[in-house]
């Protein structure tokens, strides 16, 4: 690093080495106590300001408070702070700025030995840190085991009732993992309002924020850098109490596939046919839902929200934390209960809409007792009372009046209009064999290259990320609502041999 604003590094005042010997011994002392200490007694030294920047959380130390920009910006911009001296400290950049009075080779004396004292008390940290991290993990895996009491007995913490869970992968997931360690500064010191842990249980970096209901978003700041530096991919879940931690966990698995290098962290909440579940007419889209659902349980819909959400069996395992042949055991078994092929790509579409309805209302339960009791009324009038209710509403077709209505053409309109022919037939191919393009080319009788250019010329012109399952199920229902023809295959404009004509 640069050491700007000095000129004799070899003085150390106009006292000579005895006050050298006892700046040294200043700062020393305040090292033993603390990094804050040690950078306030620079600050005091240089009588000016002094901050530990970290390229991650920003200002580490900073004395004054006030001096965090500053301190900041000189380590990104040092040309540009020329009165500023700088030392490389601990993965970090130690920059003060000494009053005019003070004589360069004093404030370069104070930065060269703060530096070396910070550099030993990350050393110190180092030698700790593998054992920390261990309990990190350690802490992780008793909350995903559902042993929240033993864990926050542990942090000493009964105040922490709520966790937001961050999953990241990426290419050099260990360097990321000491990165976010030191910016971060995980501790686990009793009756913290918060307590951030962090550790890689599978091969992964998971960050849980442990807090009472919210979080300042501080986490969520760091895992953001973190990611656009490293190139990582993240999916958040939370806050959601401290006992849903597992489903927490899964949700934000399940959150990342929907990531892109442009949008690296994706919450769970933003997952999902968000667009078109708005435009759905309320009541008849909660009743539908609540009857095609109630053979399900909680957990039963949680399995089948984080398959379709990941768009494949292993990764949802890989999400829940289960065996990829009990997945598919769980969902042959759920396709049973439900009365429907759940291998059908429309009604996959159908459940995930089913899945992020809304609940029904008190309104919307008393229309459906009148309504019961209307039909009960009649059918005593017409002599067939003893006729059984109807059964719950079936996935492979939705209410009448759900689809049909003009918002959602007009949203339908609006995302998948003006595809060119082949694109629209070979688009909806592609999605009825789950974005599998062997198959799909193999139906399409077109070479996997020349589909895979297709495929991007679509989301291109959707400027919507395929890759997401739930976008792909979305875009399946917009085909759906918009179609005119059957977009069969064999309808493809060809031009002799393998080629295609536009119309």
């Amino acid at each position: 690093m640069s050491s700007t604003g000095t000129t004799d590094h070899g003085a150390t005042g106009p006292r000579g080495a005895g006050h050298g010997r006892e700046t040294a011994d200043r700062l020393l002392l305040a090292a033993t106590r603390s990094g804050a200490h040690l950078i306030a007694e620079a600050a005091s030294l240089v009588q000016g300001w002094a901050v530990l920047a970290d390229p991650i959380a920003g200002a580490v130390y900073s004395t004054p408070a006030a001096a965090a920009a500053d301190g900041v910006h000189a380590a990104a911009a040092p040309l540009e702070h020329p009165h500023c001296t700088q030392r490389p400290a601990a993965g970090a950049v130690l920059v003060l700025a000494p009053a005019p009075t003070v004589p360069p080779g004093h404030a370069c004396h104070v930065a060269t030995t703060t530096a070396a004292l910070l550099e030993v008390r990350g050393q110190r940290a180092a030698e700790l840190r593998g054992e920390q991290m261990r309990l990190h993990t350690t802490l992780i895996r008793l909350l995903l085991a559902g042993h929240t009491a033993a864990v926050t007995e542990t942090l000493g913490g009964n105040r922490l009732t709520h966790v937001t869970v961050y999953r990241l992968s990426g290419p050099d997931l260990p360097t990321a993992h000491e990165v976010l360690w030191r910016a971060v500064r995980p501790s686990i010191a009793p009756h913290a309002d918060a307590c951030t842990l962090i550790g890689r249980p599978d091969g992964e970096l998971v960050v849980a924020e442990l807090h009472h209901g919210g979080d300042d978003g501080r986490i969520l700041r760091l895992v953001s850098r973190l990611s656009e530096r490293h190139h990582l991919l993240a999916g958040m879940a939370g806050p959601l109490p401290l006992a849903e931690m597992p489903t927490a966990h899964s949700d934000a698995a399940a959150a990342r596939h929907s990531a892109t290098p442009d949008c690296r962290i994706v919450p769970a909440d933003a997952v999902g046919t968000s667009r078109l579940t708005p435009l759905l007419p309320a009541a008849p889209y909660a009743r539908w839902a609540e009857s095609v659902l109630r053979p399900l349980s909680p957990a039963h819909q949680h399995l089948l929200l984080v398959w379709l959400r990941t768009g494949s069996k292993p990764r949802a395992a890989a999400a829940l934390g289960l065996s990829a042949g009990t997945v598919r055991a769980r969902i042959r078994e759920l396709s049973r209960l439900l009365g429907a092929d759940l291998e059908d790509a429309t009604v996959q579409a159908y459940l995930l809409l089913a899945l992020r309805a809304p609940a029904p209302g008190l309104d919307d339960a008393g229309a459906d007792a009148d309504a019961d009791l209307s039909l009960s009324l009649s059918s005593r009038r017409s002599g067939s009372g003893s006729s059984c209710p109807a059964g719950p509403a079936r996935l492979e077709a939705l209410p009448d009046d759900l689809l049909s209505t003009e918002a959602v053409r007009s949203w339908a309109v609006g995302l998948v209009g003006g595809l060119e022919p082949h694109l629209r037939i070979a688009l909806a191919c592609w999605l009825r064999h789950h974005a599998r393009t062997a198959p799909a080319a193999a139906e399409l009788h077109v070479h996997r290259t020349t589909l895979a250019g297709w495929l991007t010329q679509c989301a291109d012109h959707l400027a919507r990320n395929l890759a997401d399952a739930t976008v792909r199920a979305e875009v399946h229902l917009a085909l759906k609502a918009t179609r005119n023809g059957p977009d069969d295959p064999t309808c493809l404009p060809r031009r002799g041999g393998r080629t295609y004509r536009r119309l």
